[in-house]
C-alpha cells in the first residue's frame, strides 16, 4: 500500500496571532511551526495503515526549504518517505497546490492520498477535493474513521448527529480530522533516522490565481471586565444582590 500524505508548516497552534504592517500576511518571528492536529492524525493514519498492510506511508509539503523541519517530524512518527515542493517564497493558492501535489501522485502511482481536513492557517478545505477533482479519483472529507483493505477503503463521518459511511474504490483521496486517532510520539531512534534520511525534492513553477488576497485582520477578541462591589461588610448587601440575579440564591 502506498500512501501520500500532504501537511503544511503553519505557525503553532495556540499562539498569538499578529498581522504584518501591511497585512498580507501572519508575523511569524515570534512563534514556531508545526503541521495542523488535523494533519498529524493523517500522518499516524498513514503508519498504521502501512504497518498492517505493508508499503510506503511518504510525506509531503509544499513550501519553502525550511519545511524540511516538519518533514523530518513526520519521518520520526513513522514515515518512510519525504518529499519537499519547494517554493521561491511566493504563496501558491489552493488550484496551483493542488495541481503541483497531482503531478507527484500521477509520477509515483499512489493507492491512497491522506490530507487534513483543512489547514491550521488558512482553514479553506479546498486542496483535498480539488486535488480529487484534478486526479479523477473518488474523495471523502471530514472522515473521523477509516478502514482500507487492498480491495478499498470505508470512511466514516458524522453530520449532525448522524453517522455517514462510504465505501471507496482505491485510488483515493481522503481528509482526515483529529480525532480519528492518537498521534504517538517520536521515538529517539525514529528522530535519528529522520535526520539521516534524505528529502526528495522538486520545485513547481508557481502560478497566478484568479482569487486576489487583500488583507488579513485578527479578529477582536472577547474582554473581561472585574467590577469591585465594595470593600468589608460593606459590599454584603451588593453582593447579595448579584447572587440573588444570578439565581444563587433562589
Amino acid at each position: 500500500m502506498e500512501i501520500l500524505v500532504c501537511v503544511k508548516r503553519v505557525p503553532t497552534v495556540g499562539g498569538k496571532i499578529v498581522v504584518t504592517p501591511d497585512g498580507q500576511d501572519v508575523d511569524t518571528r515570534m512563534s514556531g511551526f508545526s503541521i495542523s492536529p488535523h494533519e498529524e492524525c493523517a500522518v499516524e493514519e498513514a503508519v498504521q495503515i502501512t504497518e498492517r498492510l505493508g508499503g510506503t506511508a511518504t510525506v509531503l509539503t509544499l513550501g519553502p526549504e525550511v519545511a524540511i523541519e516538519q518533514l523530518r517530524d513526520a519521518l520520526a512518527l513513522g514515515a518512510g518517505r519525504a518529499v519537499l515542493l519547494e517554493t521561491d517564497g511566493r504563496e501558491f493558492g489552493p488550484i496551483a497546490t493542488s495541481s503541483a501535489i497531482a503531478a507527484e501522485v500521477k509520477a509515483h502511482g499512489y493507492d491512497l492520498v491522506l490530507l487534513g481536513n483543512e489547514a491550521a492557517d488558512t482553514g479553506d478545505y479546498q486542496v483535498g477535493i480539488r486535488l480529487a477533482h484534478e486526479l479523477g479519483w473518488p474523495v471523502a472529507t471530514g472522515i473521523k474513521n477509516l478502514t482500507v483493505t487492498p480491495d478499498g477503503a470505508v470512511a466514516r463521518r458524522e453530520y449532525r448527529g448522524v453517522e455517514e459511511a462510504y465505501s471507496l474504490p482505491l485510488p483515493a483521496v481522503v481528509t482526515v480530522k483529529e480525532g480519528i486517532n492518537l498521534p504517538r510520539y517520536p521515538s529517539l531512534p525514529g528522530r535519528l533516522r529522520a535526520k539521516r534520511a534524505a528529502v526528495e525534492r522538486s520545485a513547481p513553477a508557481w502560478a497566478a490565481e484568479g482569487l486576489r488576497k487583500q488583507a488579513l485582520r485578527v479578529p477582536a477578541g472577547s474582554k473581561h471586565q472585574a467590577t469591585v462591589l465594595g470593600h468589608g461588610p460593606d459590599a454584603v448587601p451588593d453582593l447579595v444582590r448579584v447572587l440573588d440575579e444570578l439565581g444563587v440564591l433562589s
